[in-house]
């Protein structure tokens, strides 16, 4: 392959790893092709690889090691080799195709993670197809928006409950082909319903030639995954990812990773595949590196999570914040249970802990390698040795270190990672204490997941990650190379563009193929990348998930005509709330709001049974009756959540409207958020207390 300015020039010609030449870096359109960013050295310049082509090499170097394993009801751990695991999706992709799956047209995939969401997934990438994640939260309209947009041909479902969102909206569908149900009995009476076993036994059937056809004619620069992801406005958008978006970014977080263990080392699945996060780390760099993928069970966010990785013993640990703050949870409970002499060991060993760990950091930043500071006298590395590194230490490990990880099953595991939204530095403390360092990974979906990783000790405690070898960071609007400004990314994980929608696609990616992050941040000399802010209002909670505040905001107003404004709380938080104003007189001279109730809503209030006439006498009687309506309105707006996770669950109505004059609002009338979120922070904290 000759490469031009970063620009791939001519096609390979070896079947699925082919790079077909194209016009531009993005592109909207099904079926088209993009230009990659292959750089002349470095990890850019990696060779591309597709997905088949990336399963195909594992399966040759390690056939025989496990590549998948399934807690079945006999309680037993049932295992696939990568052999088998490759056998299957090509069986699978036959049935695909026989069932009618057009090329550039989707799977979607609707249900818990499983051996069957990765076979299904990769299968339609075999097959041609894009392979298209749907959260199992979500509404039946909300999965009909992903596969009417995605040109769906085939859905595949966990259960009879997912199945039943789908046959509510299949007469809307006239692209719909066939629905697959992999776990529970399967309705094979209703047309176009499938189960597992059949579609093996279809794909079985068939002959090879059409999906040989299919892989000779696949591009690595050419769509193979959709990720949707929400906007501040409108619906989900449809993220178009590449074979080379991923493969490469998994090869990027693997180079990362270090000594990692081909065959031995182990990682449980258990975030949402249709999170972006979850598919670069659980499919494709277990499957870049012959990691061995154990499946949670499904109600492992509810509490079973723990168990099974005392169970598995991962090597390899990737969690949300929401995570790490119920295992903090956890050991918080159990040393409040503790004797007094118990709690002296524990804070001595976390103690020792701190200082061993704070150490080796401080040595890893202050001397740009893994080690000690580089200008110690003889008396002061005797000093580190002996107290950070040596007696105390290690002893804390043997004695308290060793049985809170056993506990948690993390005995075994040399990376515990954090991403998909910001966990508080004093948690990411307390962990380091305890022997566990939490390093930071941060991404987006259009970045196919990763743009930064660290790994320990070249971490700190407040950074969001060391951003990857072989990416590009710039800071727009800043005058400095290091920001602040908006983080902005280039490289070969970098997505194609949003499906169908060139004029998004548009704004996500500048001339020069920038990708705009919405964030704001800075890099330091370690290339440790700290974020600082955020442009967009999109909000993450503390479980990952993104919520776009304005639509859940827009949805209480329509049920609640006489709100004023909303604003949706909910960012790093365990579940959404919301400040309520209800609409009061202005003063005519200046604009500021005043305390009596506008004539409507002083009507609607009237109406409910209430005789307040004044905003003031709502707050500080919290006022049954008006309380008791706008919770029905809320009720009523979150029937249009898309997942529970964007419910919101708590309210307060606040002491004043918004305004110009008193500054919540800006010259266009939009809301200041930052100036709400300060102005009453006290009301916010209360709704997040235990």
């Amino acid at each position: 392959m000759q490469v031009a300015n970063g620009v791939s020039q001519q096609i390979y010609l070896n079947g699925p790893d082919q790079v077909v030449p194209a016009e531009s870096y993005t592109t909207a359109i099904p079926g088209c092709h993009v230009k990659l960013r292959i750089a002349p050295r470095g990890l850019a310049a990696e060779p591309p690889i597709s997905v088949p082509g990336l399963l195909s090499r594992t399966t040759a170097r390690y056939p025989n090691a496990t590549a998948l394993a399934t807690k079945k009801a006999d309680g037993k751990w049932h295992k696939i080799t990568y052999k088998q695991y490759q056998d299957r999706v090509r069986i699978i992709a036959k049935a695909f195709l026989k069932l009618g799956l057009d090329r550039y047209h989707s799977v979607s995939i609707l249900g818990f993670n499983s051996e069957q969401w990765f076979i299904a997934d990769l299968a339609a990438i075999h097959a041609g197809g894009y392979a298209a994640g749907i959260y199992t939260t979500n509404s039946a309209d909300a999965c009909f928006h992903c596969l009417e947009s995605s040109r769906a041909n085939i859905c595949a479902v966990q259960d009879k409950k997912q199945l039943d969102k789908i046959l509510s909206v299949k007469h809307k569908l006239p692209l719909l082909k066939a629905i697959v149900q992999w776990e529970g009995p399967v309705d094979t009476s209703i047309p176009g319903i499938y189960s597992w076993d059949q579609l093996l036994e279809i794909g079985a059937k068939e002959p090879d030639t059409q999906l040989n056809e299919i892989l000779k004619s696949i591009a690595v620069n050419e769509c193979c995954t959709l990720v949707y992801t929400s906007g501040t406005v409108g619906p989900p958008k449809a993220v178009m990812l590449s074979h080379d978006n991923l493969t490469w970014d998994a090869f990027g977080i693997g180079e990362r990773c270090q000594n990692l263990q081909p065959t031995r080392d182990r990682l449980v699945s258990f975030l949402p595949l249709s999170h972006v996060a979850a598919q670069v780390v659980d499919i494709y760099t277990t499957l870049s590196n012959a990691v061995t993928v154990y499946f949670a069970q499904p109600d492992a966010l509810k509490g079973s999570l723990v168990e099974t990785l005392k169970e598995v013993r991962p090597t390899r640990f990737l969690g949300v914040p929401r995570v790490w703050e119920k295992m903090y949870e956890k050991i918080m409970a159990v040393g409040a249970s503790s004797g007094p002499l118990k709690k002296q060991i524990a804070l001595w060993a976390k103690e020792k802990g701190l200082q061993y760990h704070l150490s080796r950091i401080n040595g890893a930043l202050s001397a740009g390698m893994y080690g000690l500071p580089i200008d110690l006298t003889t008396s002061e590395m005797l000093w580190f040795w002996y107290e950070g590194s040596s007696v105390g230490y290690k002893l804390a490990k043997s004695l308290v270190f060793s049985k809170i990880h056993e506990s948690l099953g993390l005995d075994k595991c040399s990376t515990f990672v954090t991403a998909a939204a910001p966990l508080s530095p004093d948690i990411k403390k307390f962990f380091l204490s305890l022997d566990i360092p939490l390093v930071d990974a941060f991404g987006m979906s259009e970045a196919a997941g990763a743009h930064t990783l660290s790994i320990y000790p070249k971490f700190s405690l407040d950074s969001a990650g060391e951003i990857l070898e072989g990416t590009e960071t710039k800071f727009g609007g800043s005058m400095s190379p290091n920001g602040p400004g908006e983080i902005m990314m280039r490289g070969r994980h970098v997505f194609m563009g949003y499906l169908n929608d060139a004029e998004k696609t548009k704004g996500a990616i500048d001339d020069d193929g920038w990708l705009l992050s919405g964030d704001v941040g800075r890099v330091d000399s370690n290339n440790l990348l700290y974020i600082t802010g955020r442009i967009k209002e999109l909000l993450i909670t503390a479980g990952g998930e993104n919520v776009a505040p304005v639509l859940i905001e827009q949805a209480i107003q329509a049920e609640l005509l006489h709100v004023g404004y909303a604003v949706l709380i909910g960012d790093r938080r365990k579940f959404l709330s919301v400040l309520l104003t209800l609409k009061t007189k202005v003063s005519p001279e200046t604009g500021e709001p005043l305390d009596e109730l506008e004539s409507e809503a002083r009507k609607w209030v009237a109406s409910l049974g209430s005789s307040a006439t004044k905003l003031s006498e709502i707050v500080n009687s919290k006022d049954p009756a008006v309380h008791k309506a706008i919770e029905a309105g809320i009720t009523r707006a979150n029937k249009h959540a898309i997942s529970n996770a964007q419910k919101v669950q708590k309210f307060a109505i606040l002491p004043s409207d918004f305004s110009v004059y008193t500054g919540e609002l800006g010259p266009t009338l939009k809301i200041k958020r930052n100036v709400v979120y300060e102005k009453y922070k006290d009301i916010i904290e209360d709704f997040y207390k235990e």
